[in-house]
């Protein structure tokens, strides 16, 4: 039999619960603190003393206090100093972001992407000046812990391989190796980049910091060229063996249906992706824009727009019917072109799930557009390469010291950010 867990590793536990905590709920006092945490007041004072020295967090008084007696310390995270690096692939565009302890955006670039096959070290060095770029601007002595990225793509999670992304022109593309090399951080593997699926990313971050807080049992779906799914259950990300686990956009819905870029017929994304949206409007155009002209048109009373909302829609609540009664989730969040469509067919989607669901997965669930916006899985890029840190506060922030205070040692992008676009 194991022994019970020793002092340290109690430490290293509560060390992580409360960073953890002040991260996600960002200042809080350290009453709030020994009140949540369940902790008596000198556990929380030996605890923040361990976290201030190591540098992840300071301590001040409250700003509004007016109460007799001695206030309690508002325990803060060091945003500015400790701090991660986000990436985000997606069909159209890649964004990328310094991002700091708490969740606070430091820095931020979108870039236009081209639809088409572009190789991933082509696709990368944008990134790679983001960061040459945003270290120039870092201020002395912060340290930036890790990286991580978010593609719209199945992905291997062990190596950040992207299996296939047929929106963007990939298969068997080694991405993960890609961004290590163009950050120059392949030989430290503690902080070599993270790669995961955009939709399971963007769950990730709603269910920490936007809509989801506080549901343990969430499906993000995600729209552009195909259809991606993020899913929550239990409050642990489901993601399968390997990582390619949440691919709704290939459930088969349509036997008979469209030829979809995966190989198969009838996949849910060949019914209601843009490009389904678009063709059934007869209209031309790829993209959101695309998508935001038709259901505008909708709105405006074109009647050939409003049928095929009124069809998507219906395939749309189709496929979420069979997702509620299998997963028995508290909330779907529809994200990226999904949100327009979602709102423009809403009677639609409601009307599938009141009509295929059992009563008792469908009583309670809640429908909602994303709180983050289309940030989502840039968010949840920066709390994956977060997690680390959080998981052992004082291992990682000693372990990594001077040396990861920037990507300092990177290469010279072989492809400028104007050569690129």
């Amino acid at each position: 039999m194991r022994a019970g867990p020793s002092q340290e590793e109690i430490r290293r536990h509560n060390l992580g619960t409360l960073l953890r905590y002040v991260h996600v709920r960002g200042p809080t006092s350290r009453a709030e603190l020994t009140a949540s945490l369940g902790l008596n007041r000198s556990t929380i004072g030996a605890l923040t003393a361990d976290l201030t020295a190591a540098g992840l967090v300071r301590e001040e008084l409250p700003r509004d206090h007016g109460r007799a007696g001695r206030p309690s310390l508002v325990v803060q995270p060091e945003a500015q100093h400790i701090y991660v690096y986000a990436f985000t692939i997606e069909v159209d565009r890649v964004v990328a972001a310094r991002v700091g302890l708490g969740g606070v955006v430091l820095d931020r670039r979108e870039i236009p992407r081209p639809r088409g096959d572009r190789p991933a070290d082509k696709v990368v060095a944008p990134l790679a000046e983001f960061v040459r770029d945003a270290a120039k601007m870092v201020p002395h002595g912060a340290v930036c812990i890790g990286s991580a990225a978010a593609v719209s793509a199945i992905v291997r999670q062990e190596d950040g391989l992207v299996h296939l992304g047929p929106h963007i022109g990939w298969a068997d593309e080694p991405l993960g190796d890609a961004l290590a090399e163009a950050l120059g951080d392949e030989r430290r593997p503690g902080l070599a980049p993270r790669v995961r699926n955009g939709a399971d990313l963007a769950a990730l971050a709603e269910h920490t910091r936007g809509v989801a807080v506080g549901c343990d049992n969430v499906i993000y779906l995600h729209g552009d060229a195909g259809v991606g799914g993020g899913i929550i259950a239990g409050g642990r990300p489901v993601t399968g063996h390997g990582g390619y686990g949440g691919e709704v956009g290939h459930m088969a819905v349509n036997p008979q249906g469209r030829a979809c870029n995966c190989g198969s017929r009838g996949c849910w994304e060949t019914e209601i992706g843009e490009y389904a949206l678009v063709r059934t409007a007869g209209r031309d155009g790829t993209g959101s824009a695309a998508v935001a002209a038709v259901v505008d048109a909708a709105g405006r009373g074109d009647a050939m727009a409003q049928a095929a909302v009124r069809q998507v829609g219906d395939w749309l609540g189709f496929g979420v019917a069979n997702l509620v009664n299998v997963f028995n989730p508290e909330m779907i969040i529809f994200g990226g072109t999904l949100r327009d469509v979602y709102l423009a067919s809403a009677a639609q989607v409601r009307g599938r799930i009141n009509r295929m669901c059992l009563p008792a997965v469908r009583e309670h669930v809640r429908l909602r557009t994303p709180a983050l916006g289309g940030d989502a899985a840039l968010l949840g890029a920066a709390e994956l390469a977060f997690e680390r840190l959080l998981a052992d506060p004082l291992e990682v922030a000693t372990g990594t010291g001077g040396e990861s205070a920037s990507f300092s040692a990177l290469p010279d992008p072989s492809v400028s950010l104007d050569d690129d676009r």
